[in-house]
Protein backbone atom coordinates (compact mmCIF):
# COMPACT_ATOMS: atom_id res chain seq x y z
CA UNK A 1 0.00 0.00 0.00
CA UNK A 2 1.08 3.56 -0.71
CA UNK A 3 -0.62 6.74 0.43
CA UNK A 4 -2.04 8.72 -2.46
CA UNK A 5 -3.42 11.62 -0.44
CA UNK A 6 -3.15 12.85 3.15
CA UNK A 7 -5.23 15.45 4.92
CA UNK A 8 -4.33 16.69 8.40
CA UNK A 9 -6.44 19.14 10.38
CA UNK A 10 -5.15 20.82 13.54
CA UNK A 11 -2.28 18.37 13.92
CA UNK A 12 0.40 20.46 15.64
CA UNK A 13 0.95 23.46 13.33
CA UNK A 14 -0.73 21.76 10.35
CA UNK A 15 -4.03 23.58 10.70
CA UNK A 16 -5.19 22.47 7.25
CA UNK A 17 -2.79 20.37 5.20
CA UNK A 18 -3.49 18.38 2.06
CA UNK A 19 -0.76 16.52 0.19
CA UNK A 20 -0.88 14.37 -2.93
CA UNK A 21 2.12 12.06 -2.73
CA UNK A 22 4.24 10.28 -5.28
CA UNK A 23 3.80 6.53 -4.99
CA UNK A 24 7.55 6.01 -4.51
CA UNK A 25 9.67 8.96 -3.37
CA UNK A 26 8.73 12.25 -1.70
CA UNK A 27 10.96 15.04 -0.38
CA UNK A 28 9.97 17.78 2.08
CA UNK A 29 12.12 20.88 2.60
CA UNK A 30 11.63 23.39 5.39
CA UNK A 31 13.29 25.12 8.29
CA UNK A 32 13.06 24.09 11.93
CA UNK A 33 9.49 24.35 13.17
CA UNK A 34 8.07 24.60 9.66
CA UNK A 35 5.89 21.51 10.03
CA UNK A 36 7.78 18.92 7.95
CA UNK A 37 8.36 16.62 10.93
CA UNK A 38 4.71 17.13 11.95
CA UNK A 39 3.68 15.82 8.54
CA UNK A 40 5.65 12.60 9.07
CA UNK A 41 4.35 12.43 12.62
CA UNK A 42 0.73 12.59 11.43
CA UNK A 43 1.33 9.60 9.14
CA UNK A 44 3.07 7.75 11.96
CA UNK A 45 0.17 8.43 14.32
CA UNK A 46 -2.27 6.99 11.81
CA UNK A 47 -0.26 3.77 11.66
CA UNK A 48 0.66 3.48 15.35
CA UNK A 49 -1.89 5.44 17.35
CA UNK A 50 0.93 7.38 19.01
CA UNK A 51 3.65 9.90 18.29
CA UNK A 52 7.35 9.22 17.75
CA UNK A 53 8.14 12.59 19.34
CA UNK A 54 6.00 12.93 22.46
CA UNK A 55 4.01 10.87 24.94
CA UNK A 56 1.75 13.87 25.59
CA UNK A 57 -0.99 13.31 23.01
CA UNK A 58 -2.66 16.66 23.72
CA UNK A 59 0.50 18.40 22.55
CA UNK A 60 -0.29 17.09 19.06
CA UNK A 61 -3.51 19.10 18.95
CA UNK A 62 -3.25 22.62 17.53
CA UNK A 63 -3.74 25.20 20.29
CA UNK A 64 -6.65 26.71 18.36
CA UNK A 65 -8.65 23.46 18.43
CA UNK A 66 -9.81 20.72 20.80
CA UNK A 67 -9.08 17.81 18.41
CA UNK A 68 -7.08 16.77 15.38
CA UNK A 69 -8.03 14.67 12.37
CA UNK A 70 -5.73 12.72 10.04
CA UNK A 71 -7.09 10.91 6.98
CA UNK A 72 -5.44 9.20 4.04
CA UNK A 73 -6.54 7.74 0.74
CA UNK A 74 -4.48 4.79 -0.47
CA UNK A 75 -3.49 3.79 -3.98
CA UNK A 76 -6.36 1.28 -3.91
CA UNK A 77 -8.78 4.08 -2.92
CA UNK A 78 -9.27 2.86 0.64
CA UNK A 79 -9.86 5.66 3.11
CA UNK A 80 -8.44 5.54 6.64
CA UNK A 81 -8.95 8.17 9.31
CA UNK A 82 -8.43 8.92 12.97
CA UNK A 83 -9.64 11.73 15.21
CA UNK A 84 -8.33 12.44 18.69
CA UNK A 85 -9.79 14.98 21.12
CA UNK A 86 -8.39 16.76 24.18
CA UNK A 87 -10.62 14.55 26.34
CA UNK A 88 -8.90 11.44 24.96
CA UNK A 89 -11.79 10.28 22.77
CA UNK A 90 -10.62 8.45 19.65
CA UNK A 91 -12.68 7.92 16.51
CA UNK A 92 -11.45 5.53 13.82
CA UNK A 93 -12.95 5.03 10.38
CA UNK A 94 -11.98 2.67 7.58
CA UNK A 95 -13.87 3.28 4.34
CA UNK A 96 -16.52 5.15 6.28
CA UNK A 97 -17.09 2.33 8.78
CA UNK A 98 -16.41 3.00 12.46
CA UNK A 99 -13.82 0.83 14.23
CA UNK A 100 -12.81 0.62 17.86
CA UNK A 101 -9.27 -0.73 17.73
CA UNK A 102 -6.09 1.05 16.72
CA UNK A 103 -4.82 -2.33 15.54
CA UNK A 104 -7.48 -2.27 12.81
CA UNK A 105 -5.73 0.76 11.34
CA UNK A 106 -2.27 -0.73 11.87
CA UNK A 107 -3.20 -3.77 9.78
CA UNK A 108 -3.67 -1.42 6.82
CA UNK A 109 -0.63 0.83 7.33
CA UNK A 110 2.93 -0.36 8.03
CA UNK A 111 4.97 2.70 8.97
CA UNK A 112 8.72 2.48 9.56
CA UNK A 113 10.57 5.57 10.76
CA UNK A 114 14.10 6.90 11.26
CA UNK A 115 14.18 10.16 13.21
CA UNK A 116 16.43 11.81 15.82
CA UNK A 117 14.19 10.03 18.35
CA UNK A 118 15.17 6.63 16.91
CA UNK A 119 18.32 6.68 19.03
CA UNK A 120 16.03 5.55 21.87
CA UNK A 121 16.59 2.10 20.40
CA UNK A 122 20.03 2.28 22.02
CA UNK A 123 19.40 4.43 25.08
CA UNK A 124 15.69 3.89 25.83
CA UNK A 125 16.08 0.49 27.45
CA UNK A 126 14.56 -2.91 26.54
CA UNK A 127 11.06 -1.42 26.12
CA UNK A 128 12.07 0.50 22.99
CA UNK A 129 13.74 -2.55 21.44
CA UNK A 130 10.73 -4.74 22.24
CA UNK A 131 8.45 -2.28 20.47
CA UNK A 132 10.67 -2.26 17.39
CA UNK A 133 10.85 -6.05 17.07
CA UNK A 134 7.17 -6.63 17.82
CA UNK A 135 6.16 -4.03 15.23
CA UNK A 136 7.94 -6.08 12.59
CA UNK A 137 6.40 -9.31 13.87
CA UNK A 138 2.94 -7.71 13.82
CA UNK A 139 3.19 -7.31 10.03
CA UNK A 140 5.28 -10.37 9.16
CA UNK A 141 3.82 -13.12 11.39
CA UNK A 142 0.09 -12.70 10.95
CA UNK A 143 -0.80 -14.86 13.96
CA UNK A 144 1.38 -12.79 16.28
CA UNK A 145 -1.13 -10.01 17.12
CA UNK A 146 -3.67 -12.56 18.34
CA UNK A 147 -1.04 -14.56 20.24
CA UNK A 148 0.30 -11.43 21.92
CA UNK A 149 -3.17 -10.26 22.92
CA UNK A 150 -3.90 -13.67 24.47
CA UNK A 151 -0.54 -13.67 26.22
CA UNK A 152 -1.19 -10.30 27.85
CA UNK A 153 -4.54 -11.52 29.12
CA UNK A 154 -2.87 -14.59 30.67
CA UNK A 155 -0.05 -12.45 32.08
CA UNK A 156 -2.63 -10.21 33.77
CA UNK A 157 -4.32 -13.24 35.36
CA UNK A 158 -1.04 -14.72 36.55
CA UNK A 159 0.09 -11.39 37.98
CA UNK A 160 -3.19 -11.14 39.87
CA UNK A 161 -2.47 -14.54 41.42
CA UNK A 162 0.99 -13.40 42.48
CA UNK A 163 -0.18 -10.05 43.81
CA UNK A 164 -3.00 -11.60 45.83
CA UNK A 165 -0.88 -14.56 46.99
CA UNK A 166 -3.21 -17.05 45.27
CA UNK A 167 -1.82 -20.60 45.15
CA UNK A 168 -3.21 -24.04 44.30
CA UNK A 169 -5.03 -24.95 41.09
CA UNK A 170 -5.67 -21.38 39.97
CA UNK A 171 -2.01 -20.44 40.13
CA UNK A 172 -0.99 -23.71 38.45
CA UNK A 173 -3.47 -23.24 35.59
CA UNK A 174 -2.41 -19.69 34.70
CA UNK A 175 1.27 -20.55 35.10
CA UNK A 176 0.96 -23.48 32.69
CA UNK A 177 -0.89 -21.32 30.13
CA UNK A 178 1.71 -18.61 30.63
CA UNK A 179 4.61 -21.02 30.03
CA UNK A 180 3.12 -22.56 26.91
CA UNK A 181 2.41 -19.25 25.21
CA UNK A 182 5.70 -17.67 26.36
CA UNK A 183 7.62 -20.50 24.69
CA UNK A 184 5.54 -20.27 21.52
CA UNK A 185 6.04 -16.50 21.24
CA UNK A 186 9.75 -16.86 22.01
CA UNK A 187 10.06 -19.24 19.05
CA UNK A 188 8.24 -16.79 16.78
CA UNK A 189 10.53 -13.97 17.86
CA UNK A 190 13.63 -16.10 17.49
CA UNK A 191 12.70 -17.01 13.91
CA UNK A 192 11.92 -13.39 13.10
CA UNK A 193 15.21 -12.11 14.54
CA UNK A 194 17.12 -14.73 12.55
CA UNK A 195 15.50 -13.37 9.38
CA UNK A 196 16.30 -9.84 10.52
CA UNK A 197 19.97 -10.81 11.04
CA UNK A 198 20.23 -12.12 7.48
CA UNK A 199 18.57 -9.08 5.93
CA UNK A 200 20.58 -6.69 8.10
CA UNK A 201 23.81 -8.05 6.62
CA UNK A 202 22.69 -6.87 3.18
CA UNK A 203 22.28 -3.30 4.43
CA UNK A 204 25.37 -3.26 6.63
CA UNK A 205 27.44 -4.04 3.52
CA UNK A 206 26.17 -0.74 2.11
CA UNK A 207 26.22 1.47 5.21
CA UNK A 208 28.99 0.06 7.45
CA UNK A 209 31.12 -2.23 5.24
CA UNK A 210 34.26 -1.99 7.40
CA UNK A 211 32.59 -3.45 10.51
CA UNK A 212 29.66 -5.44 9.10
CA UNK A 213 31.14 -8.81 10.07
CA UNK A 214 31.66 -7.71 13.67
CA UNK A 215 28.08 -6.60 14.37
CA UNK A 216 25.71 -9.14 15.91
CA UNK A 217 22.16 -9.26 17.28
CA UNK A 218 21.76 -11.06 20.58
CA UNK A 219 18.26 -12.31 21.41
CA UNK A 220 17.33 -12.68 25.10
CA UNK A 221 14.03 -14.53 25.29
CA UNK A 222 13.05 -13.41 28.79
CA UNK A 223 14.50 -16.28 30.82
CA UNK A 224 17.67 -18.41 30.82
CA UNK A 225 18.12 -19.80 27.31
CA UNK A 226 19.32 -23.21 28.54
CA UNK A 227 16.43 -23.76 30.96
CA UNK A 228 12.72 -24.36 30.55
CA UNK A 229 10.55 -21.51 31.76
CA UNK A 230 8.67 -23.85 34.12
CA UNK A 231 11.94 -24.67 35.85
CA UNK A 232 12.87 -21.00 36.19
CA UNK A 233 9.46 -20.15 37.66
CA UNK A 234 9.66 -22.97 40.21
CA UNK A 235 13.05 -21.78 41.45
CA UNK A 236 11.84 -18.16 41.64
CA UNK A 237 8.31 -18.81 42.92
CA UNK A 238 8.79 -17.19 46.30
CA UNK A 239 10.57 -14.20 44.78
CA UNK A 240 7.69 -13.62 42.35
CA UNK A 241 5.15 -13.78 45.19
CA UNK A 242 7.16 -11.19 47.08
CA UNK A 243 7.32 -8.89 44.04
CA UNK A 244 3.70 -9.50 43.06
CA UNK A 245 4.29 -9.90 39.33
CA UNK A 246 5.92 -12.20 36.75
CA UNK A 247 9.67 -11.70 36.63
CA UNK A 248 10.33 -14.00 33.66
CA UNK A 249 8.54 -14.79 30.42
CA UNK A 250 7.95 -13.56 26.87
CA UNK A 251 7.16 -10.03 28.11
CA UNK A 252 10.73 -9.68 29.40
CA UNK A 253 12.58 -10.37 26.15
CA UNK A 254 15.28 -8.05 24.83
CA UNK A 255 17.61 -7.72 21.86
CA UNK A 256 21.09 -6.29 22.04
CA UNK A 257 23.04 -4.90 19.13
CA UNK A 258 26.70 -5.66 19.67
CA UNK A 259 30.03 -4.83 18.08
CA UNK A 260 32.70 -7.28 19.24
CA UNK A 261 30.56 -8.11 22.29
CA UNK A 262 30.10 -4.48 23.38
CA UNK A 263 26.90 -2.50 22.79
CA UNK A 264 26.95 -0.30 19.71
CA UNK A 265 26.52 2.92 21.67
CA UNK A 266 29.81 2.08 23.41
CA UNK A 267 31.69 1.51 20.16
CA UNK A 268 30.13 3.61 17.39
CA UNK A 269 30.14 7.33 16.78
CA UNK A 270 26.83 9.17 16.58
CA UNK A 271 27.06 9.15 12.78
CA UNK A 272 27.77 5.42 12.69
CA UNK A 273 24.84 4.80 15.03
CA UNK A 274 22.59 6.66 12.57
CA UNK A 275 23.87 4.46 9.74
CA UNK A 276 23.15 1.33 11.79
CA UNK A 277 19.62 2.58 12.54
CA UNK A 278 19.06 3.13 8.82
CA UNK A 279 20.37 -0.36 8.00
CA UNK A 280 18.24 -1.96 10.72
CA UNK A 281 15.09 -0.07 9.71
CA UNK A 282 15.58 -0.86 6.03
CA UNK A 283 16.10 -4.54 6.93
CA UNK A 284 12.82 -4.62 8.86
CA UNK A 285 11.07 -2.73 6.06
CA UNK A 286 12.22 -5.44 3.64
CA UNK A 287 10.85 -8.20 5.89
CA UNK A 288 7.49 -6.39 6.12
CA UNK A 289 7.46 -6.06 2.34
CA UNK A 290 8.08 -9.81 2.02
CA UNK A 291 5.24 -10.48 4.48
CA UNK A 292 2.89 -9.20 1.75
CA UNK A 293 0.08 -8.03 4.01
CA UNK A 294 0.76 -4.37 3.26
CA UNK A 295 3.48 -2.48 1.42
CA UNK A 296 5.52 -0.51 4.00
CA UNK A 297 5.92 3.24 4.13
CA UNK A 298 9.34 4.54 5.16
CA UNK A 299 9.76 7.90 6.92
CA UNK A 300 13.22 9.52 7.26
CA UNK A 301 13.26 12.78 9.20
CA UNK A 302 16.09 15.32 8.88
CA UNK A 303 18.19 13.21 6.55
CA UNK A 304 21.12 15.63 6.61
CA UNK A 305 21.72 15.30 10.35
CA UNK A 306 24.79 13.20 11.22
CA UNK A 307 25.10 11.77 7.70
CA UNK A 308 27.84 12.65 5.25
CA UNK A 309 27.39 12.93 1.48
CA UNK A 310 28.48 9.34 0.84
CA UNK A 311 25.94 8.01 3.35
CA UNK A 312 23.17 10.07 1.80
CA UNK A 313 24.16 8.82 -1.65
CA UNK A 314 23.50 5.26 -0.46
CA UNK A 315 19.97 6.27 0.53
CA UNK A 316 19.42 7.36 -3.09
CA UNK A 317 19.23 3.68 -3.99
CA UNK A 318 16.52 2.80 -1.44
CA UNK A 319 13.88 2.18 -4.04
CA UNK A 320 16.21 -0.10 -6.00
CA UNK A 321 16.21 -2.43 -2.99
CA UNK A 322 12.83 -1.81 -1.37
CA UNK A 323 9.31 -1.87 -2.74
CA UNK A 324 7.99 0.86 -0.49
CA UNK A 325 6.87 4.47 -0.44
CA UNK A 326 9.44 6.82 1.09
CA UNK A 327 9.07 10.26 2.70
CA UNK A 328 12.27 12.21 3.42
CA UNK A 329 12.64 15.60 5.12
CA UNK A 330 15.57 18.01 5.13
CA UNK A 331 16.38 21.56 6.11
CA UNK A 332 17.29 22.58 2.55
CA UNK A 333 17.75 21.22 -0.95
CA UNK A 334 21.53 21.00 -0.53
CA UNK A 335 21.09 18.20 2.05
CA UNK A 336 18.97 16.31 -0.48
CA UNK A 337 21.19 16.70 -3.54
CA UNK A 338 22.99 13.33 -3.10
CA UNK A 339 19.61 11.60 -2.83
CA UNK A 340 17.53 13.19 -5.59
CA UNK A 341 17.31 10.76 -8.53
CA UNK A 342 18.24 11.75 -12.08
CA UNK A 343 14.79 10.81 -13.35
CA UNK A 344 11.45 12.45 -12.54
CA UNK A 345 10.23 9.55 -10.41
CA UNK A 346 9.64 11.66 -7.28
CA UNK A 347 7.85 14.72 -5.87
CA UNK A 348 9.28 17.60 -3.88
CA UNK A 349 7.44 19.88 -1.44
CA UNK A 350 8.20 23.03 0.51
CA UNK A 351 6.92 23.36 4.07
CA UNK A 352 6.59 26.74 5.81
CA UNK A 353 4.47 27.74 8.81
CA UNK A 354 2.46 24.52 8.49
CA UNK A 355 1.64 25.07 4.82
CA UNK A 356 2.79 22.47 2.29
CA UNK A 357 3.21 23.31 -1.39
CA UNK A 358 4.56 21.36 -4.35
CA UNK A 359 7.89 22.52 -5.80
CA UNK A 360 9.16 22.35 -9.34
CA UNK A 361 11.97 19.85 -9.88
Amino acid sequence: MSVKELQAFNFRNLSTAKVNFHSKLNFFIGGNGSGKSSLLESLFYLGHGKSFRSTNVNSLINTSSDNFVVTVKTDSDNQLGIQRSQSGEIKIKINGVKHNKLSDLAKNVAIQVVTPESFKLFFGGPKERRKFIDLGLFHVKHSFPSDWKTFNRILKQRNACLKNKVAGDQYSYWTEEFCQLSESIAQERSAYIEGLREELLVWLKLFLPTIEDDITIQYLQGWHSKKELREVLIVNKQREYEKGYSLFGAHKFDVRFLLNNLTLEQRLSRGQQKLFLLALTFAQTKLIEQGKRVKPILLIDDVGAELDINSRSIIANINNHLDCQTMITAIDRVALEPIIPDNDNYKMFHVKHGHISAMSK
